[in-house]
């Protein structure tokens, strides 16, 4: 078991937003190569031990798994990077060498937002295609993720993921990577927007009240 965690050796990418960074294990993290995995909260990561402990370290605000790599976000520039990657690299190798899944089944089990479902239209089959075989993967790359949230009266709803999310230069990759090859292949699709989840909201609305709180105690 020792010789194995002295073999293992975790890559760090950085990635366009610069409280992200990517860790790849040089293994498979996730069965399904289709899905991803994105987790802000303690209550979310219930569903899966590995981000649950990686989000208990502090400083981590958000955690993303996507095949073979784990994205981890800080909670602000002041968290030094230096500081937090031990203890991430420690409870990702720890947890890896366990044989443990990463997700739970219930989890699992669940049809991922690009699934083509039988109420789907033709052109909202064709948006999901899309999405699936060339967006995804690209976003992927930068450890991030876009969820398919809608389509209605030619807008596109997204959701970012991981890295994406609150990146600089998520809505340049939004409206001009996106927009342009969605509409290039569907031309029904007349914009793209990105939204957000209600739990999302309050998630960041605790953040921030936590963090004032943090303020006035010092």
């Amino acid at each position: 078991m020792l010789r194995n965690i002295r073999s293992m050796f975790i890559q760090v990418q950085e990635t366009p937003n610069p409280l992200t960074l990517k860790f790849l294990p040089g293994q498979q993290i996730l069965a399904d190569s289709s899905r991803t995995y994105d987790f802000t909260s303690v209550k979310q990561a219930k569903s899966s031990p590995l981000a649950l402990q990686v989000l208990r370290i502090p400083g981590v605000k958000g955690v993303f798994f996507g095949e073979d790599f784990i994205s981890v976000t800080k909670d602000s520039e002041e968290e030094d990077w230096s500081v937090l990657k031990p203890d991430i690299f420690a409870t990702i190798m720890n947890y890896l060498q366990s044989g443990k899944s990463v997700i739970t089944d219930d989890l699992a089990s669940q049809p991922t937002d690009t699934t083509i479902l039988p109420d789907d239209d033709e052109v909202v089959a064709m948006i999901k295609e899309l999405l699936e075989s060339r967006i995804k993967p690209m976003v992927q790359e930068d450890g991030g993720d876009v969820i398919f949230r809608g389509f209605e009266d030619g807008v596109l709803k997204l959701k970012m993921q991981g890295s994406c999310t609150g990146c600089p230069s998520s809505a340049v990759t939004l409206k001009n990577g996106i927009k342009n090859m969605m509409q290039f292949y569907v031309p029904e699709v007349k914009d793209v927007i990105e939204v957000t989840d209600p739990s999302d909201n309050i998630v960041e609305q605790q953040f921030q009240e936590l963090e004032k709180k943090l303020e006035k105690s010092e």
